[in-house]
């Protein structure tokens, strides 16, 4: 029993001894853990600590380094709202504030989101670059400790886009600036949104490839401004920024007003939903929308399966900054070649024309018609403004079918069909204009199968609260049926109409727009209707004076654009000249100025007016009547071409 009694207390004592051991390795544990965590916290409220000083210390030490890489992000017609916030030094991203990078690399990181969404697309692509994750790129275990607190205060918020304008016009040009004017003009307190590709504010497009090339100014392709044949100066915009209100001010403006949302683009229309969604995913709802998207410069299929080296060597006109490339190019290229025997390619041939006797610099026209002109004018007019385009100094490749393009030996090759070779520095295309009608699939809009453009009916609407103007519009022109036109007052009138339907006027397009061409300051047209050179034409011309030129029209009208010395009056009664009538299609040498009318069914649904100015009223009197005439030289005296 002893024994027994013995090992009974040595296992009690044993058992005690285990529990105490127990007891103080939890104990040691648990102080070891606190320990343990209050040093962590420590840590933590020090690293916090940290953090909240960067960015004041990142501001401080290089402002001036971060301003600069934002700048020239901005382009230079962006609204006032964002240069303002380029200019904050705070407006850095979040990622950037949980883990900022060396000087070198903050200069390259993304600039901050609000300056993003209000900027072109192109620039934004350029950012949006992946970094190099060994030095731009924060590593995960600083991102997932910072808290988001921190950089939710010191991060500027997002550029405001407005979510909802009463009325959005999409596309930046003449007939979207046209509609905007219109319909402030019907309701003063109208809010009115432009969503347009380009980063420049709405402007004009005819001086692009008629005066700008005649100035004297060396800086005139960061002006913009130029000298009309008067000799007064004007820009092409057609309003200062000043005249703009900023987007997301468009709410909030005690009066309303127009904002102009540049570098975007509408990719979707959700018709049922009233809004539209942009390239960069934002979404705009509207009560009432115009298509103003205009159309791009098309190009030969055989140049765009030449190769990146033809492609390179090509240009296409249409934008500011086309003019600028091509004026470039014309100080550096010893020859261009333009392919195309139209309104542009005359124009930009003339141009050139008058700048080669300066630089040396060879122009050539090529067109597979036989004269300049050739689809619009009679054969006996083309033919001598092709002569005139020839004194300009360009050379005239008549009847050129383009079978190949190829580069060669540092030139471009442009064989043609019937064996000829023309070998130049610089091709530019201009073979005409391809409606864009990118929404129509999305809208469920239609497309005009013949004319191409948006279809739409004579109040230039598409849908119950969708209008389409300017050359996207297929409309229905009440007397002369189905139309598109592509003209500078085409889309000032299509656009004034559709801005004053959308406002409720429900007018249906009866305006007949003129559209008018230079070719320099001595030579100009003015044109009303249906001008096709396929249909029979008359025309009855007089001898010209001094100031039957473009350039007195303009010192007579006080403006260049010579659609804007127009009204909508048409002439009710014109008087007529007492001159005799002369002999019709008064054929020589000399075209001085006159009346060309174009016939259909007997009845006149064009006119042209050559070198005669400021009468347009009465041509479109003639058309709007739709009367057969027994003598057109009697109506020819309408216009008084024998006086002066």
């Amino acid at each position: 029993m002893s024994t027994g009694a013995a090992g009974g207390g040595g296992g009690g004592g044993d058992n005690k001894l285990y529990v105490l051991l127990v007891g103080a390795a939890f104990l040691g544990g648990g102080v070891y853990a606190y320990q343990t965590v209050r040093g962590d916290k420590q840590r933590y409220q020090d690293r916090l600590t940290e953090i909240a000083s960067r960015p004041n210390k990142a501001a401080a030490g290089q402002p001036s380094a971060y301003i600069q890489s934002e700048a020239p992000a901005v382009e230079a017609t962006e609204t006032e709202e964002v240069h303002e916030q380029v200019s904050e030094p705070q407006a850095a991203p979040a990622a950037e504030e949980s883990s900022p990078p060396a000087p070198a690399v903050e200069e390259s990181s993304p600039p901050a989101p609000a300056v993003e969404e209000s900027s072109p697309p192109a620039p934004a692509a350029e950012e949006s670059s992946p970094p190099t994750p060994a030095t731009e790129e924060p590593a995960p275990s600083e991102t997932t400790e910072l808290p988001p607190a921190p950089a939710v205060d010191s991060a500027p918020s997002p550029a405001k886009f407005p979510s909802h304008a009463p009325y959005l016009l999409i596309g930046g040009g003449t007939a979207s600036f046209a509609a905007a004017r219109s319909i402030r003009a019907r309701d003063p307190g109208a809010r009115v949104l432009i969503v347009t590709e380009e980063p420049d504010l709405p402007y004009m497009r005819p001086p692009l490839s008629k005066e700008l090339w005649f100035s004297d100014d060396p800086s005139v392709t960061d002006t913009l401004r130029f000298k009309q044949w008067n000799g007064k100066e004007r820009s092409i915009y057609f309003q200062p920024p000043s005249f703009y209100i900023s987007p997301e001010e468009l709410d909030s403006a005690e009066n309303g007003g127009v904002a102009v949302l540049t570098g975007k683009k509408v990719v979707h229309m959700d018709v049922r939903g009233n809004k539209v969604q942009l390239n960069d995913d934002t979404e705009i709802s509207y009560d009432k929308c115009l298509i103003a998207t205009g159309g791009v410069p098309r190009n030969l299929q055989v140049i765009e399966r030449a190769g990146d080296e033809v492609m390179e060597r090509t240009s296409l006109f249409r934008k500011i900054e086309d003019f600028k490339a091509l004026d470039k190019v014309s100080r550096n290229a010893k020859s261009i070649t333009i392919i195309g025997g139209g309104f542009l390619g005359s124009e930009l041939a003339c141009a050139l024309g008058r700048r080669s006797t300066e630089s040396g610099l060879e122009v050539i026209q090529m067109f597979p018609e036989r004269g300049n002109m050739g689809k619009v004018l009679p054969e006996y007019l083309s033919n001598w403004t092709t002569e005139k385009v020839k004194r300009e100094g360009v050379k005239v490749v008549a009847e050129a079918l383009v079978k190949a393009v190829t580069y060669k030996d540092d030139k471009v090759e442009i064989q043609l069909k019937d064996g000829r070779v023309v070998k130049t520095d610089h091709i530019v295309a201009a073979v005409g204009l391809e409606p864009s009608v990118d929404l129509a699939k999305s809208a469920g809009l239609e497309v005009d199968s013949d004319f191409g453009g948006y279809r739409v009916n004579a109040e230039l609407q598409a849908r119950s609260n969708i209008w389409v103007a300017g050359d996207a519009a297929c409309f229905y022109d009440i007397r002369l049926g189905r139309r598109r036109v592509e003209h500078h007052d085409h889309a000032v009138v299509s656009g004034r109409l559709a801005g004053e339907n959308m406002t409720g006027a429900n007018k249906p397009y009866w305006h007949q727009s003129m559209f008018w061409s230079d070719l320099g300051p001595d030579v100009g047209y003015e044109a009303i209707g249906i001008v096709d050179s396929s249909l029979p034409t008359v025309g009855v011309f007089a001898k010209a004076t001094a100031k039957d030129t473009p350039k007195a029209a303009t010192e007579k009208s006080g403006t260049g654009i010579r659609s804007e010395s127009e009204t909508e009056a048409v002439a009710i009664s014109p008087v007529a000249s007492s001159t005799p009538a002369p002999t019709v299609e008064h054929h020589k040498d000399d075209y001085g100025k006159g009346v060309i009318f174009y016939l259909r069914d007997k009845v006149v649904v064009g006119i042209i007016l050559w070198n005669v100015f400021n009468r347009m009223p009465i041509a479109r009197k003639i058309i709007k009547d739709g009367e057969e005439h027994a003598d057109l030289n009697e109506v020819a005296k309408l216009f008084n071409i024998h006086e002066d």
